[in-house]
């Protein structure tokens, strides 16, 4: 059976406007179909246009939404991806040794000094880290002095380097500047404390 319905343009914009200006303000044949106010061949024509148009719009919208959140998607996981490599946690013994190792070069670079202020600064600071580092370890008392009592030479082998630099840490803290402090006091004094951050993989 033959249809007798309008015929269905493919999308026109010159076409659906003109349906539409006919459609409010006069009457116009199109395709044999004549359109005017109140012409139910001319609404479902216009109508048959929108629908076409929406629909194109439509697919557009969402290829267009599908590929945004495709595109974003992967970014994001790729950010994630930089940043846990840029910002990745440092292991805590890591850490503490690329501190320790910070510090370490610090009084290196004090005792190269020609001051002998500097010296008495680097060794100061060697001290205060030798007592840190035996802390950590586990070696008991209130003072350094104490936690060296109680280490024992047979696992504590460096014992009597820790006791030799830090009774010249004492006497430049109780003495101040009347102890003279000589450039082969404080190398010897570094070396001393050298000793004991490698036996203990401090440095």
């Amino acid at each position: 059976m033959e249809s007798t319905g309008p015929s269905v343009h493919f999308i026109n914009v010159e076409y659906f406007f003109r349906l539409l200006y006919d459609l409010i303000f006069g009457t116009h044949t199109v395709s044999g179909v004549t359109v005017s106010a109140g012409n139910l061949g001319g609404l479902v024509a216009l109508a048959g246009q929108i629908w076409l148009f929406v629909s194109i719009i439509s697919w557009i919208a969402v290829f267009a939404a599908c590929w945004a959140l495709v595109y974003y998607t992967t970014r994001y996981w790729q950010v994630l991806a930089e940043d846990d490599e840029r910002y990745k946690t440092v292991p805590e013994a890591q850490e503490h040794m690329e501190v320790e190792r910070s510090r370490w070069e610090y009084i290196k670079q004090q005792i190269e000094s020609a001051q002998e202020s500097d010296w008495r600064q680097a060794i100061i600071e060697a001290d205060i880290m030798m007592d840190e580092m035996l802390i950590r370890n586990g070696y008991p008392g209130e003072t350094l002095g104490e936690r060296l009592k109680a280490g024992n030479p047979a696992r504590f082998t460096t014992l009597k380097n820790a006791w030799d630099a830090h009774r010249v840490r004492n006497e430049i803290a109780h003495a101040g500047s009347a102890y003279q402090l000589t450039n082969h006091i404080a190398y010897r004094t570094i070396q001393n404390y050298e000793a004991v951050f490698r036996e203990f993989n401090e440095i």
